[in-house]
């Protein structure tokens, strides 16, 4: 049935610096298979106090926020959820009548991941990265018993900040360095970005490591992925982490949990 669009159909919409159909296809597959009335649309913008002004004024239901807003976002909401507060990093806004609290579903994709995958606590880990989405990985690794990693990050003082929160060791580089799971949280190998063909990892650095895990959903198969995959690494992919936040986005925004066939329904939908 074709969903037609009126006065009370609720706006649902993603932020982002470069914004993929992921989120677009995966919700509006979940509206049209549940029958309801919303809509979802992705954007980019250059104007975030003005995009945020924009979901209130306009009564935008829900709004995913992506790389590089994560962070920058918190001053401009009314409340943090305890799963964005923690960690301080927000890629979920709910709208209630004006009201905007913030939340972070990131957490718990990652979290769900590593239980899924049942990996080994003991694995030593390089975690690539500093920003909102590092922070989630970093906190789930911390909360599911991981005792030995680094985070690696040119930045000595948000290297220092994340690896003090999550109770890891930080390092400005992987030279010497020697991990059973690399983790890529950094925008290389992004679709459209100046390092899109690039490995975040080099390849001496992956034939040592057991696990590849590399959050960029955008292509689904990175540069770091597909050679990972040539040498026959376990990996775990961003479209992953993708679909799981965002089936706990979908569940904040309708209040509709929807089943796990339908899930996976849209989720090999949205990577189409």
């Amino acid at each position: 049935m074709t969903q037609v669009i009126n006065k009370e159909t609720k706006v649902c919409m993603s932020l982002a610096a470069r914004p993929s159909n992921f989120g677009t296809r995966f919700h509006n597959f979940l509206y049209q298979a549940l029958d309801l009335d919303y809509l979802y649309k992705a954007f980019s913008t250059t104007d975030l106090p003005g995009a945020i002004g924009g979901v209130r004024a306009l009564g935008i239901r829900g709004c995913a926020i992506s790389m590089p807003f994560k962070e920058e976002v918190i001053e401009l909401v009314d409340e943090l959820d305890p799963s964005a507060k923690a960690i301080n990093s927000v890629n979920t806004i709910v709208n209630e009548k004006g009201y905007l609290k913030a939340y972070n579903t990131d957490y718990i994709a990652i979290a769900t991941l590593l239980s899924q995958y049942q990996l080994n606590k003991d694995l030593v880990f390089a975690l690539k990265g500093s920003g909102g989405m590092a922070k989630a990985v970093a906190c789930a690794l911390k909360d599911a018993g991981f005792p030995h990693g680094y985070i690696v990050a040119r930045s000595e003082k948000r290297g220092k900040k994340l690896a003090q929160l999550s109770g890891y060791q930080w390092l400005p580089d992987t030279q010497g360095l020697e991990a059973d799971l690399l983790i890529n949280v950094t925008p290389i190998g992004m679709s459209g970005g100046p390092d899109e063909n690039a490995l975040s990892f080099t390849e001496s650095e992956v034939d040592t490591a057991e696990i590849v895990f590399d959050v960029v959903a955008l292509p689904a198969i990175t540069p770091l992925i597909s050679y990972a995959k040539s040498q026959g690494k376990t990996v775990i992919t961003g479209s992953e982490v993708f679909a799981l936040q965002a089936v706990e986005q979908f569940v904040l925004y309708t209040g509709i949990r929807p089943s796990d066939a339908l899930f996976e329904e849209a989720a090999t939908y949205s990577r189409s």
